[in-house]
């Protein structure tokens, strides 16, 4: 009976996310320096609403806001999938250096190709994107084998994410096109110039991701109760491993391809999401990160764009104001209970 109520309570709850989404949402789409309200969105409708309003709602602001929904549920479910791969709390993918590793392949290929005026296609970008997360997910995986201390080998990987990032601002800083040097405001993170080809792709590949994850809820339980309670219940662990890096990666190298690196939601979301479920199963808890995720970077991304209006901020900087203080939050929390 208890066990229903929880399961009521649970679903009452993604309910409540799913209104909450489409709440902003539609703010989001009336939000911005354009004076556009409600009767353009119902004039957009009916087909009497003027070229400039249709223009900036369906070529600017829509893409933005279903890009920043995808995108940012495709983070939490993706430091999802790391915490529990690593069995660290503060793992994610912007503090084990994945993100800032796709972010330096990205602009390394895009300086080459631009610099021989060449085109840089979307799969392209995703292709680079992946290649780096890999690479530094590798290098992470070799110090885990030397490395005991789970901590430390978070400090590694923020170095790691150090380094990139260092390389990337040389790349981008002394590159000499013009377009290169545009490459700066995407190395900070933003999702202005989104297009509905750049959605529609994320959407193709972070769904199939997530089906993949959803489809996996037993196992990666069962790898969340410990290695040995998994093979007792059949699961192959190098299969399950090797899924969970590869779609963690994916996910995290759709985003860095498209919008540049997005600090902090990978880490947070999915521990907000743990203490207002209260739950840690992935049936429950991979739904909830992608809509955590996309709740919380889209209101970021509507501060991003509205604080300093007509000026835009990146929104990697909204999102480390606002979720660092909840990650030293968590650190704080779990210093006490080992004290006690």
């Amino acid at each position: 009976m208890i066990l229903q109520k929880k399961t009521a309570e649970q679903i009452l709850i993604i309910f409540i996310l799913v209104v909450l989404l489409v709440i902003l949402g539609c703010i989001s789409v009336l939000t911005g320096s354009a004076d556009i309200g409600i009767k353009e969105l119902y004039a957009l409708f009916n087909g009497s609403v003027d070229d400039l309003a249709r223009n900036i709602l369906l070529t600017i602001r829509l893409p933005r806001i279903l890009a920043a929904v995808i995108m940012g549920g495709a983070l939490a479910v993706s430091g999802f999938l790391l915490q529990v791969f690593f069995g660290n709390p503060i793992a994610g993918p912007y503090v084990l250096g994945v993100s800032s590793s796709a972010k330096l392949f990205v602009a390394l290929v895009m300086v080459f190709l631009l610099k021989n005026g060449r085109v840089f296609s979307s799969f392209g970008m995703i292709a680079a994107a992946f290649l780096g997360s890999l690479l530094s997910m590798g290098v992470v995986l070799i110090l885990a084998g030397k490395v005991r201390s789970m901590s430390l080998l978070v400090v590694c990987g923020v170095m790691i994410g150090y380094i990139c990032s260092a390389i990337t601002d040389f790349v981008v800083c002394f590159a000499e096109d013009s377009n290169i040097v545009n490459l700066h405001n995407w190395s900070l993170g933003s999702f202005s110039g989104t297009t509905m080809e750049y959605v529609q792709i994320s959407f193709g590949i972070v769904f199939a991701c997530l089906f993949l994850s959803f489809m996996l809820s037993k196992p990666i339980g069962a790898y969340q109760l410990g290695e040995a309670y998994a093979r007792n219940m059949g699961v192959n662990i190098k299969a399950l491993r090797v899924i969970l890096i590869l779609a963690s990666s994916l996910l995290s190298a759709t985003v860095t391809a498209f919008a540049g690196p997005i600090s902090f939601v990978g880490i947070a979301v999915p521990h907000i999401m743990r203490g207002l479920f209260k739950t840690a199963k992935p049936l429950i808890m991979i739904p909830a990160c992608f809509l955590g995720g996309a709740i919380i970077t889209l209101i970021c991304d509507d501060i991003a764009r509205t604080a300093f209006a007509p000026t835009e901020l990146s929104i990697s900087s909204v999102t480390a104001v606002g979720l660092a203080p909840v990650v030293i939050l968590l650190l704080l929390r779990r210093g006490e209970r080992r004290s006690e």
